[in-house]
């Protein structure tokens, strides 16, 4: 993911999500060197953004901070896929651990992540926003070095 992709990947992420990030936080997701990557159509001139992630690494550990699928393209692999290739980055750069937040009314999601082998660790009271006022997420963790055959497999 580059700074001219951004207009793509808002795009997606306010198709998929009714909280969405803002151009802002993705800039600065850019700018500190995170882990950024985009899923595209295999058109080999302007490919279609078809979903993202963004992830930190650091101290042995990976933080995936978003993993976002255009809703247009939901139930199509894209999500296991672009999961997988996050975990194949961990396990390369030496991470022992990955860490996610999810809501847990993210049905999907929350099995895409059960089904690599996450585990739940935990709650963040509050974490997201809501119509409601605000969400708690479901806090997961993966050990790395024991599953990067888990999402490939499945």
């Amino acid at each position: 993911m580059r700074e001219r992709d951004l207009g793509d990947v808002l795009r997606v992420e306010r198709s998929a999500y009714e909280f969405p990030w803002s151009e802002r936080v993705f800039r600065d997701c850019l700018r500190v060197g995170y882990s950024c990557w985009l899923i595209t159509s295999p058109a080999p001139i302007r490919a279609d953004v078809y979903g993202f992630a963004v992830m930190s690494m650091g101290a042995g550990e990976a933080h995936v901070l978003n993993l976002c699928i255009d809703a247009a393209r939901h139930r199509a692999g894209l999500g296991r896929r672009m999961l997988g290739h996050l975990m194949e980055v961990a396990a390369n750069s030496g991470v022992q651990r990955m860490l996610l937040e999810v809501r847990p009314s993210n049905l999907a999601a929350v099995r895409l992540y059960e089904r690599a082998g996450f585990d739940r660790i935990g709650t963040r009271k509050g974490y997201y926003p809501s119509n409601e006022g605000r969400e708690d997420a479901t806090v997961m963790a993966l050990d790395v070095s024991q599953s990067t055959a888990a999402v490939s497999a499945s």
